[in-house]
C-alpha cells in the first residue's frame, strides 16, 4: 500500500511538473529549441522574440506611436510616448538583428535569415517613415550660417513634420543615434533613401561643431548638447565619430564632394568655404571630434567624464560679424562627471573604427588602455550575484550598458583580452533569461528580477529593445570571433 502511494504521488508530481512547464511555455512566451546549445543561434533566436514581442506590446497604430512603459504582469501600457531616443532604440534592435542575421547566413546558415530578413527589413521601413511624427523644421542662426532644417525633436508630434524641434526641443545626439542606423540600415538593404536621411543630418550635426576660434586662432571645437545649450558633452561628441568613419568608406575612391564651412584662423572671424571630397571631409571630421573628447573628458583614471560646463557665455548668444549674424563661440572651463558607461563605449567603437580606416597605432593603443580601464571602473564582481559582474542600471543606464558592450565587440578584433568583458554580458542575458523570463519580458534587473509588487513592474521599452540589441550584437560576434 505505501509503495502504491508513493507511485501514485510520484506521477502526480510528474504530471504537474509537465503542466507547470507546459504553462511557463505558454506564459512566458517562445522557448529555446530542444537540443545542443548553438549560442550564436540561441542569442540570435533571443534577440528575435524579445523585439517581436516588445513591437507587439509598445506600439500602436498606423503611425507606431510607442508607449514609453508596459507592465507584463497587469497588460498596462502607459499613455506616456517614448522619445525620439527610446523609438530609436527600437530600430537599433531590428538593425541588429538584420546585421546578425546576414552573417549567419554568410556563415552557411540561411534558416532564420529565410525566415525573418524580408518580414524585419518591413518593419525597418515603417520604423522608419514614422519616425517622422518627430520631425519638425526650424530656423537656426550657427557659427558660419543661417538655415532651415528639418530634424528629430525629443517628443513625438501629432502628425509627421509636426513636432516641435525649436532651441531645446532638439538635441544633436538624438540625431546622431539616427544616423548611426540610418546607415546601418542603408548598409543592410542598400536603400539610397536612407544614406540620404544619414547625410542631410550628419550635415546638421557638423554645423553645431564650434569652429570659432580662441585667442592663438585655434578652433574651440566640440558639439553642444543641442542648439539650445551652450554645454559640450560626451554624449554629443564621441557617437558621432564611427557615423563619420563609415560615411568615408562609403566615399572611398570616389569623387563625391562637400562643402566645408570654416573660420579663417587669422583674422578669426571671417566665414569661409572650400569644396572637398567627401571621403576625406568625414574622416577629418571623425578625427577631429575624437581628439576634442580624448583631450576635453579623459579623465585620470581612463574613462569618459560626462560633459564640459562652466560655459561662457552661459547661455547661447549671436554675434554681428561684417553686418551678419552667427552663434557666438563657447568656451567651457569645469569638466563635469560621473562617468558613464555609453560615453566610453562610443568612444571605443570609434576608436575601433579610426583604427581600421586608418592604421594608426594610436587608436589601437587608447582603445586597449580603454577597454581595461572601463572594464575595471564599471564592472563590479558578485556585487549582486555570486559570480556574475554587476553593472549600474540606474536611471537610463541599461541602454548605456549595451553601447559599452558593442565597444568591446567592435574592439574585439584587435584586442582579444575583451572577451572576457564581453562575456559578463551575455552571462548576464542569460541569467535573466532563463530566471525571470516572464511574456516574453525581461526584468530592469537581469541579476534580482522582478518585484514582488506586480503593479510596479512598468518596464522601459527601450530596456527591452536594448536587451535584444545584446542578444543580436551577441550572435554576431559569436560567429565572426
Amino acid at each position: 500500500m505505501i509503495l502504491f502511494r508513493t507511485t501514485i504521488t510520484t506521477c502526480i508530481l510528474i504530471l504537474m511538473t509537465i503542466i507547470a512547464a507546459c504553462s511557463d511555455s505558454s506564459e512566458n512566451g517562445p522557448v529555446d529549441p530542444p537540443g545542443e546549445v548553438n549560442v550564436a543561434d540561441q542569442n540570435l533566436r533571443r534577440a528575435i522574440a524579445l523585439t517581436d514581442n516588445a513591437i507587439a506590446s509598445y506600439f500602436t497604430g498606423d503611425g507606431m506611436a510607442m508607449a514609453r512603459y508596459y507592465n507584463p504582469y497587469t497588460n498596462v501600457r502607459s499613455d506616456e510616448k517614448g522619445s525620439v531616443w527610446m523609438y530609436t532604440s527600437a530600430i537599433e534592435a531590428v538593425n541588429a538583428i538584420l546585421h546578425a542575421l546576414e552573417v549567419q547566413k554568410e556563415e552557411g546558415n540561411a534558416t532564420l535569415h529565410n525566415e525573418h530578413f524580408t518580414r524585419y527589413t518591413q518593419l525597418l521601413d515603417r520604423l522608419i517613415d514614422n519616425a517622422d511624427f518627430y520631425k519638425g523644421t526650424f530656423q537656426l542662426v550657427s557659427y558660419t550660417q543661417t538655415k532651415e532644417w528639418s530634424v528629430y525633436g525629443v517628443n513625438r508630434g501629432g502628425g509627421k513634420g509636426t513636432a516641435q524641434v525649436a532651441g531645446i526641443e532638439n538635441v544633436y545626439d538624438d540625431q546622431m543615434w539616427l544616423i548611426r542606423e540610418l546607415l546601418e540600415s542603408y548598409k543592410l538593404t542598400g536603400k539610397q533613401a536612407y544614406l540620404a536621411r544619414a547625410e542631410y543630418l550628419t550635415e546638421y550635426v557638423l554645423d553645431g561643431w564650434d569652429c570659432t576660434r580662441d585667442g592663438s586662432g585655434a578652433e574651440r571645437g566640440g558639439i553642444t548638447w543641442g542648439p539650445g545649450y551652450v554645454t559640450k558633452h560626451a554624449c554629443s561628441n564621441g557617437p558621432m565619430v564611427s557615423p563619420l568613419v563609415w560615411l568615408h568608406e562609403l566615399y572611398k575612391g570616389k569623387n563625391d564632394e562637400i562643402t566645408h564651412r570654416y573660420i579663417d584662423a587669422a583674422d578669426k572671424q571671417t566665414r569661409l568655404t572650400e569644396v572637398v571630397k567627401k571621403s576625406d571631409y568625414y574622416l577629418n571630421f571623425a578625427k577631429r571630434i575624437y581628439d576634442w573628447q580624448k583631450s576635453q573628458l579623459l579623465r585620470a583614471d581612463g574613462v569618459y567624464d560626462d560633459m564640459r560646463g562652466g560655459c561662457s557665455p552661459g547661455s547661447p548668444q549671436t554675434e554681428n560679424v561684417n553686418g551678419t549674424v552667427y552663434r557666438k563661440g563657447i568656451s567651457c572651463q569645469d569638466r563635469v562627471g560621473p562617468a558613464i558607461t555609453y560615453n566610453t563605449g562610443s568612444m571605443l567603437s570609434g576608436g575601433a573604427d579610426l583604427l581600421r580606416a586608418t592604421g594608426d597605432d594610436m587608436y589601437d593603443e587608447d582603445n586597449k588602455k580603454l577597454s581595461d580601464a572601463s572594464f575595471q571602473y564599471f564592472a563590479k564582481l558578485g556585487q549582486t550575484e555570486e559570480g556574475y559582474y554587476t553593472y549600474d542600471i540606474s536611471g537610463f543606464r541599461n541602454w548605456f550598458n549595451g553601447v559599452l558592450m558593442r565597444g568591446y565587440v567592435d574592439v574585439h578584433p584587435s584586442y582579444q583580452n575583451v572577451s572576457d568583458y564581453i562575456s559578463s554580458f551575455q552571462k548576464n542575458l542569460d541569467y535573466g533569461y532563463d530566471n525571470f523570463l516572464y511574456k516574453g519580458f525581461l526584468p530592469t534587473n537581469l541579476l534580482v528580477g522582478w518585484n514582488r509588487d506586480r503593479g510596479k513592474n512598468n518596464t522601459e521599452g527601450m530596456f527591452i529593445f536594448a536587451f535584444a540589441a545584446e542578444y543580436a550584437v551577441l550572435a554576431r560576434y559569436e560567429l565572426q570571433k
